[in-house]
């Protein structure tokens, strides 16, 4: 089974874009630093990413319009919207549990969640997560797009390790396993 992995960048205070959605605060404290330094290891296990409409839209609008960022890796868009796929991108209506259950028994690597916070609360909400791998950016905004929304139950998470660089803390988790039951504690 391939696993899916959370990736995503949040400001200390939990947010993972400003109030206007903007994200120019993702940079560490260091100007002029690689602050990718994470994801160069993460994505050399990855071949296909999930995203949400307004994710999709920022890349490439503003923060990769040239190109397509993620070119060789098989992207699919969550979306209301029809749109005929493009290349190494298909958007579809499914919704992000059904399309994660069938990506998951499918043959390949690892699956990224990419963004945004609706498509991550709604896999979070169904347990579909197994690794939450979350850069936390030395910024507090205060207010803004959080990334974990109100949730219904407890999900038990186990931590896998921190790394720190340029003033960003990487804390990686996976999800608990219950002593004996072989599934995640709920």
């Amino acid at each position: 089974m391939r696993k899916v992995t959370l990736f995503i960048a949040v400001s200390l205070d939990g947010y993972i874009a400003d109030k206007n959605g903007g994200v120019s605060w993702l940079a560490g404290q260091e100007p002029n630093a690689d602050d990718m330094v994470s994801y160069h290891d993460f994505i050399q296990e990855i071949d296909t990413v999930i995203m949400g409409w307004t994710t999709y839209h920022q890349i490439v609008t503003e923060l990769s319009p040239d190109h397509w960022y993620y070119q060789g890796m098989q992207s699919y868009v969550v979306t209301h919207k029809k749109i005929p796929p493009a290349e190494d991108i298909i958007f579809t209506q499914e919704t992000p549990a059904k399309l994660v259950k069938s990506l998951r028994e499918s043959e390949g690597e690892g699956i990224w969640i990419c963004g945004g916070a609706n498509l991550a609360q709604q896999l979070i909400r169904e347990d579909l997560i197994d690794t939450y791998h979350l850069s936390v950016i030395p910024t507090i905004l205060g207010d803004g797009i959080r990334l974990f929304g109100t949730a219904d139950r407890e999900i038990r998470l186990k931590w896998k390790g921190t790394r720190t660089y340029h003033g960003i803390t990487d804390l990686i988790y996976e999800r608990g396993i219950c002593a004996g039951h072989g599934m995640s504690c709920v």
